[in-house]
């Protein structure tokens, strides 16, 4: 069926890095099996007559021009813009919409805009437009704080997407002024200056208190923080039938030393290590992932709650798991001293920690020892004892993960320098605090172990010629990195035309210990696509692999859980015998799962930012050197380096001034006074107001600060190792998305 393509080839042809192919070159690219190219090539046929797909140069396919009238979705951005995202993609991908040009739009709503302007931008031709109207709004609830205003109740929703009040009607005798509500919309606003109505369906308590804060952000993202009795039923079931002490065909490895390493305070615990040393140097890594699939019958209940909810969400205090904690945190949680069923990669490497052969098996651990991360380093620098064969264990685990990551650094593996902070609560479960994250080697070292194992799965499929869902992340195109060159000149460094991941390797040296350092790592982040899940044989930039996917948290993410029911078919030599994947629904799976990660992350941030800012609310006046980060027609925005929250000095509080922004080279400069701001300065700002319900920070230039401005570097300037053997994909700003942690990899 033609069907089962055309969606998979528009998507490919969306990409940004997509360059112009012929059907036969472009079937190659997408994986599609020889055996079904008469299928996909008439799929192409039906594409190009219904004008979703046009035939070029040297019959190469193409999506078409962008029209006059997108409809599509209306993505918003905080910070005044936004895009409609076309229901029929477009050779130029989403129409810009600029402050001011929604038309009453909100994110989610499904809109018709008309393309209003275009003009080039590197060489690249570039649209704005503005909303005409709203076909039907994407979102109806919203969560906020109920107010009380000359005898009217009303709702005043947190964040950006919706900033005006929702009047409420019957609120009920016990309504108070201050509790956080999920109101739901029964009529929008119809002119200007009237506000919309609803009614309310939840009252989750007063605002303020951590629990009822983490509701609201759970409530306002749509996650499912319940299970149903039939999936509950499935997993209880499940755990009765386990028998710890049953091999049930599997490879014994119950008398072998393995370790968890986990942060203080995990419950599920889904990867651990064993190591054995073989002659000449060399060694053989285990990598045992908690068996998901044993447990998760695909098909059945737990299966389909899992896959709609894809991934877990971690926040401060709480976390909302994508299967039931008697399963994530009982018989799928590799324990200490309790056998439980395991996938396990064995990868033999040698004494350069190059990867000599693997092998997958089903097997049985018993981890001999829990540890944390610090815990671990202090055995490993001597300053904790533990018994021989844990010494032994964690040493060589150090040694092996510094050989393999000295090869993935000379293969371009890039490791971006971002801050990473814990908040610290007090006894009433308030932030008071925010203190480094602990930045011991024991991470890099899980890191690169997993990374190692998702690899070598990701192979071993690949080898088989089955289609699964990747980790893919593709290499930043041509007109993407022209910004960040004309960035990287204004900070006084240089990027060549032709941008390798080596050119980036360099430039991230250069900066390292610098002030310039995070915004410079910052902007190589913007530079860089999102990793999404796919089937399409993309590879990931970041990693320098060519082959990759997840494999090493299927407690927690969807997408592992799949690769793990093709693993234990291999393992068992049936894998031949299952029918082949729907290339298609891998991607709408992939797609869902790319979508949830997105969400989960988003939520993660939004609750942190609140709880930052909630303390931040009784600070008013204090003053901090921030980090400009951006620059803006209203302002620049400024971030604080212990909390990790972005504040925004709006331009009239710069100074008296014609103030020109240069948002190529990042900077704002004054046309009397020839004083400018650019990205990467330190300014001395002081806390204004803080606008919780919007989540804002408001910040003024502090008197008798000094401005600091890095200075160029100098040849031979000694430099200091960052954070870059943390999280190698992505290395993501803690404010947006959190960098490596336990239970947060998202590589």
């Amino acid at each position: 069926m033609p069907e089962r393509y055309i969606d998979a080839i528009v998507k490919f042809l969306s990409n940004r890095t997509y360059q112009p192919l012929k059907p036969r070159q472009l079937a190659r690219q997408m994986g599609i099996p020889d055996a079904e190219y008469e299928t996909f090539r008439e799929a192409v046929k039906r594409l190009r007559d219904s004008g979703r797909v046009v035939l070029g140069a040297r019959n190469a396919l193409t999506l078409p021009e962008m029209g006059a009238t997108v409809v599509g979705i209306y993505r918003g951005n905080p910070r005044g813009f936004g895009f409609v995202v076309p229901e029929t993609p477009n050779s130029h991908g989403d129409l810009y919409i600029p402050a001011g040009a929604q038309g009453g739009a909100i994110t989610g709503d499904h809109v018709v805009a008309r393309a209003t302007q275009r003009g080039r931008r590197g060489g690249e031709a570039v649209f704005q437009g503005r909303v005409e109207r709203i076909l039907r709004r994407g979102q109806n609830r919203f969560v906020g704080t109920l107010q009380r205003s000359e005898g009217v109740w009303f709702v005043l929703p947190d964040g950006s997407a919706m900033t005006t009040p929702i009047v409420v009607g019957d609120t009920g005798p016990t309504a108070r002024e201050g509790v956080k509500v999920v109101v739901e919309i029964t009529r929008y606003a119809q002119a200007v200056g009237e506000l919309p109505s609803g009614v309310l369906i939840e009252t989750l308590g007063p605002k303020g208190h951590t629990e009822v804060e983490t509701l609201a952000v759970v409530r306002a993202h749509g996650l499912e923080d319940t299970f149903s009795e039939a999936a509950l039923a499935e997993a209880r079931a499940a755990v009765e039938a386990f028998d710890g002490e049953a091999l049930d065909g599997r490879e014994d490895l119950t008398g072998l030393t393995v370790l968890t390493i986990d942060p203080p305070d995990a419950r599920d615990y889904d990867d651990a290590i064993s190591l054995v040393a073989g002659p000449g140097g060399t060694a053989t890594l285990g990598v045992h992932i908690a068996d998901v699939s044993h447990f998760v019958r695909e098909g059945g209940q737990l299966d389909a709650e899992a896959r709609r909810r894809t991934t877990s969400v971690y926040f401060p205090r709480r976390v909302i798991p994508m299967l039931p904690e008697v399963l994530s945190n009982g018989v799928c949680s590799l324990q200490e001293g309790r056998s439980r069923y395991c996938k396990s990669a064995f990868i033999a490497y040698d004494r350069e920690g190059n990867v000599l052969r693997t092998r997958l098996a089903e097997t049985v651990i018993r981890s001999a020892r829990r540890l944390t991360y610090v815990e671990a380093q202090r055995i490993i620098d001597g300053k904790a004892g533990a018994r021989p064969e844990i010494v032994e264990l964690l040493r060589g685990m150090d040694d092996l993960a510094r050989r393999i990551e000295a090869r993935r650094r000379e293969a371009g593996m890039l490791h971006l320098a971002l801050p990473a902070v814990e908040l610290v609560f007090d006894d009433a479960d308030r932030v008071v605090d925010a203190v480094p994250e602990d930045d011991s080697y024991t991470h890099t070292i899980i890191e690169m172990f997993m990374v190692e194992g998702n690899e070598a799965v990701a192979r071993a499929l690949d080898a088989r010629k089955r289609a699964f869902l990747r980790r893919i992340h593709p290499d930043p195109d041509a007109a993407a990195t022209k910004p960040l060159a004309t960035f990287v000149r204004a900070a006084g460094h240089k990027l060549p035309a032709n941008l390798t991941r080596h050119d980036i390797q360099e430039l991230l040296r250069t900066v390292r210990g610098r002030p310039e350092e995070y915004a410079v790592n910052l902007a190589v982040l913007r530079t860089f696509q999102q990793a999404v899940y796919s089937p399409m044989q993309v590879g990931h930039f970041a990693l320098a692999s060519s082959c990759y996917c997840h494999f090493t948290s299927p407690i927690r993410r969807y997408p592992d859980l799949t690769v793990h029911r093709l693993v234990a078919e291999l393992c068992r030599g049936t894998l031949d015998a299952r029918p082949p994947e729907d290339v298609a629904v891998l991607r709408e799976l992939g797609e869902r799962c790319s979508a949830g990660e997105r969400r989960a992350e988003a939520a993660e941030e939004e609750l942190r930012e609140v709880l930052v800012l909630q303390m931040l609310s009784g600070r008013v006046g204090e003053q901090f050197d921030g980090v400009v980060t951006g620059v803006g027609n209203f302002g620049l925005f400024v971030q604080s380096p212990k909390y990790l929250v972005e504040g925004l000095v709006r331009m009239q509080e710069l100074g008296d001034d014609w103030w020109e922004v240069d948002a190529a080279r990042g900077q704002v400069r004054g046309q009397q006074t020839g004083r400018t701001f650019r990205i990467g300065d330190v300014l001395p700002v002081r806390i204004a107001a803080v606008e919780l319900a919007r989540r804002q920070l408001d910040l003024v230039l502090a008197r008798g600060g000094e401005q600091k401005r890095p200075a160029p570097p100098s040849a031979g300037e000694p430099t200091r190792r960052g954070k870059g053997g943390r999280d190698t994909w992505p290395g993501r700003p803690a404010s947006r998305r959190q960098p490596h942690r336990k239970g947060r990899r998202r590589r």
